[in-house]
């Protein structure tokens, strides 16, 4: 039913002024905010990070997208922990909604997609990999490669082979590291993601009890406080920006 990537890509180019090649792009969250920013006008374009590369900033990006949509009465959850790891399946079925959506609800009116995120780069990683373990992986393994062909430069006559002992111990133990490192790395993004997504529970059950209340006219400071503490900046996780002062939300 939905259009194709193609189409998709086109339509997002077109609508933003952006140059995507991938639909997995869209998985940093600054196109989805932007789409909602042409049909509504509020979307706090200056805290979006439309050149997002790392995850915490697509997350960051995400969560003013959430904003939007609970401003709006936007009825869609935002499968947030599937779409920042920029798989295509997940960002096409995603981008498919927000297309349909958009046609319901843009007005027609006049848009300048340049000039509401003021000149930002958009500049989206070539090779999406959000954090990029297996990049470090990828590259180690090249470094290791090179060391290699250094090794074998620096030796072509046999009379010095006990010399080439040292350049091996040396590529055998940076190797090793490089193997340390990556296990961690990868324990660090298991824990990452598993507060991540406790993190998001918590926030779904806090804004369906909210919106209960508020339905009913009442009303939960506790409640109020958590989801303060949810929402709350913490420094280093957006870049600074004085015209951003007087928007609202952040992450």
């Amino acid at each position: 039913m939905g259009e194709s990537r193609t189409e998709l890509l086109s339509w997002l180019n077109d609508l933003l002024q952006v140059n995507y090649t991938k639909i997995e792009q869209c998985g940093t969250g600054g196109a989805y905010c932007q789409i909602m920013d042409s049909i509504f006008g509020d979307v706090p374009m200056t805290r979006v990070k439309m050149n997002a590369k790392h995850e915490y900033e697509f997350i960051a990006n995400f969560k003013i997208l959430q904003n939007v949509f609970r401003s709006h009465k936007v009825d869609k959850p935002i499968p947030v922990e599937r779409l920042v790891k920029c798989k295509m399946q997940d960002n096409l079925e995603f981008l498919q909604w927000t297309k349909r959506y958009w046609d319901t609800n843009f007005g027609g009116q006049g848009y300048d997609p340049v000039g509401r995120r003021r000149g930002a780069p958009t500049d989206t990683p070539a090779t999406i990999a959000p954090l990029a373990p297996s990049g470090s992986r990828g590259g180690s393994a090249g470094g290791l490669n090179a060391g290699g062909a250094r090794a074998g430069g620096r030796t072509p006559i046999s009379g010095h082979r006990a010399n080439s002992t040292q350049p091996n111990e040396l590529a055998q133990n940076l190797q090793a590291q490089l193997r340390e490192m990556s296990t961690h790395l990868e324990g660090l993004e298991k824990e990452r993601d598993f507060y991540f997504s406790k993190l998001r529970d918590i926030e779904i059950i806090v804004q369906q009890q909210l919106e209960t209340l508020e339905a009913e006219g009442k009303d939960d400071p506790l409640l109020r406080d958590v989801q303060k503490i949810l929402y709350s900046t913490e420094d280093g996780f957006e870049v600074p920006d004085q015209a951003a002062v007087d928007e609202e939300e952040t992450f």
